[in-house]
């Protein structure tokens, strides 16, 4: 797999559990959350999906890619990689690793940090959890 399509997977993957849109060829505008995809043939399968322009609401609804014509997202992307950097700056490059094709960083092979938050436990935990929650904060007051 090239440098591009590993990129392409991993812009696709930040998307899960985000609500979408996706435009389908024959013109119709699907929204729901983005739960799986095939990379293969490009199918997804959203949840809680509602066709616009209906009053049509589908909890589960896979689209093979044949019939898509384009995604986009509708909420702003997590920044991950700016996360991990922030906490690279305190804890030191070599000491966080980031995943971003499972949307996880690993500090000092111990904690855990996904967009949802901080596991483990321990001063190391709760020294992430307060730059994660920074972060956050950081977020908020820009978006």
């Amino acid at each position: 797999m090239s440098v591009a399509e590993r990129k392409f997977i991993a812009e696709l993957t930040s998307l899960l559990d985000s609500i979408v849109s996706v435009r389908t060829v024959d013109g119709r505008t699907i929204t729901g959350r983005l739960v799986g995809f095939r990379p293969e043939s490009m199918s997804i399968c959203l949840w809680d999906a509602k066709v616009e322009g209906t009053d049509v609401r589908v909890p589960k609804m896979f689209l093979n890619g044949s019939v898509i014509a384009e995604i986009w997202s509708m909420e702003k992307p997590f920044d991950l990689r700016g996360l991990a950097d922030r906490i690279a700056s305190v804890f030191g490059y070599e000491h966080v690793k980031l995943l971003e094709d499972q949307g996880v960083i690993i500090v000092l092979g111990r904690v855990k940090v996904t967009k949802e938050g901080v596991t483990g436990t321990g001063a190391l935990a709760e020294r992430v959890k307060k730059i994660y929650d920074s972060f956050i904060k950081d977020l908020e007051r820009s978006g």
